[in-house]
């Protein structure tokens, strides 16, 4: 199994070279059906639109919410494709990596101009460390 910071390179580049090709503004469901396909050509197992059931309190919640994509288990990704991103949007990743004990999340919007100002590492109670990917 590949560590997590490799993952999150892969998916990070595969973002970029997605984002120069097709450009910005389409739906996010186009970006999202992508980033499905081309990490699995690479080998990775990805969960698409993966339902997430939580318990709080002795309650259980069946399909509480549901995050855009999983990689290997480990890395979640958030699709937009808006004009800006803002609060809530890096609270809703926040919230899914807390509930579910994941430790990263890879916000991502198709919906500038270019990828660096959509791009958000979320993380909860992570700390990085070096990828043993070689430069």
């Amino acid at each position: 199994m590949k560590d997590i910071e490799t993952i999150a390179f892969d998916a990070i580049d595969l973002s970029l070279r997605l984002h120069r090709e097709l450009g910005p503004g389409l739906l996010e469901s186009v970006y999202e059906t992508i980033l499905a396909a081309k990490p699995g050509a690479m080998g990775y197992r990805v969960e698409r639109q993966c339902p997430v059931d939580f318990s709080f309190d002795g309650l259980r919640f069946d399909a509480a919410f549901r995050i855009d994509l999983l990689v290997e288990g480990q890395l979640l990704l958030e699709i937009k494709s808006v004009e800006r991103l803002n609060a809530a949007h890096a609270k809703q990743l926040l919230t899914y990596l807390r509930l579910t004990k994941r430790p990263l999340g890879l916000l991502i919007n198709f919906g500038g101009a270019t990828l660096k100002e959509g791009l958000r590492r979320i993380v909860n109670d992570y700390t990085p460390i070096a990828s043993s990917r070689e430069p």
